[in-house]
């Protein structure tokens, strides 16, 4: 019975690679709708870090599974629209959003092992009123009968000139070709490992963010909402 509950509460999925907008999009859009907010990826930056302050390296399928199984994570959402992401009690937003944890996370996720690790912990989420769920299996892998799956996508130069802007305005001294690099070697990584690929959904929307803005990717969702929901 519990699991036809949870099977009821509706879901919208909002996958693609780094820089496409996703985080964004979908905090706006649980927002609107008074949603739930899963960001996925946050989970694979938290696994990498919890097990480099724990010494365990990133490639002990093992030693990350069990620490996968009882990881300690909260979204706390803010006034400002932002998302505070505790670890073990301890604010730990900015520490998973530079581009180290971002490349970690992509390890740890190309592993099978603890994917499956995650699965559970990510389908707790799905709690009514509904829930928004970004990352880059969402709508393949872990959500497959969302009721709406949207695929971001931007070329990869412009998700580098985003990120460059996001990080120069932070005060981080970053390099523009750098980031364009470690974009394109993840997406690639990403895109290529045996489980869970990055990919979209069969049914899902596809939409091209390399050249508008916020607000009409927004307004393109929620022109979606109304046909799937």
């Amino acid at each position: 019975m519990k699991g036809h509950q949870t099977e009821s509460v509706p879901v919208v999925t909002i996958d693609g690679p780094s820089g496409t907008g996703k985080g964004t999009i979908a905090r706006i859009v649980a927002d609107r709708l008074g949603w739930n907010l899963l960001d996925s990826g946050a989970l694979y930056r938290l696994l990498a870090l919890a097990a480099q302050t724990r010494s365990i390296a990133l490639d002990n399928v093992s030693e990350l599974v069990k620490l996968a199984s009882g990881l300690d994570v909260q979204f706390m959402p803010t006034k400002n629209g932002e998302t505070e992401i505790f670890l073990d009690g301890e604010e730990v937003s900015p520490s998973i959003r530079t581009e180290e944890a971002g490349n970690n996370a992509s390890k740890v996720a190309a592993l099978g092992e603890v994917r499956a690790a995650l699965v559970d912990r990510q389908h707790a989420f799905r709690v009514r009123p509904g829930l928004v769920a970004d990352g880059r299996d969402m709508g393949t892998v872990i959500f497959p009968d969302a009721c709406l799956k949207i695929y971001l996508t931007a070329s990869a130069e412009e998700r580098a000139k985003r990120r460059h802007k996001q990080l120069k305005e932070k005060g981080l001294n970053v390099n523009l070709l750098d980031l364009s690099r470690e974009i394109s070697e993840r997406d690639d990584r990403d895109a290529s490992r045996k489980v869970a690929p990055l990919k979209p959904a069969t049914d899902a929307e596809i939409i091209d963010t390399s050249d508008i803005g916020v607000d009409e990717v927004v307004d393109r969702v929620n022109i979606l909402l109304e046909k799937y929901t």
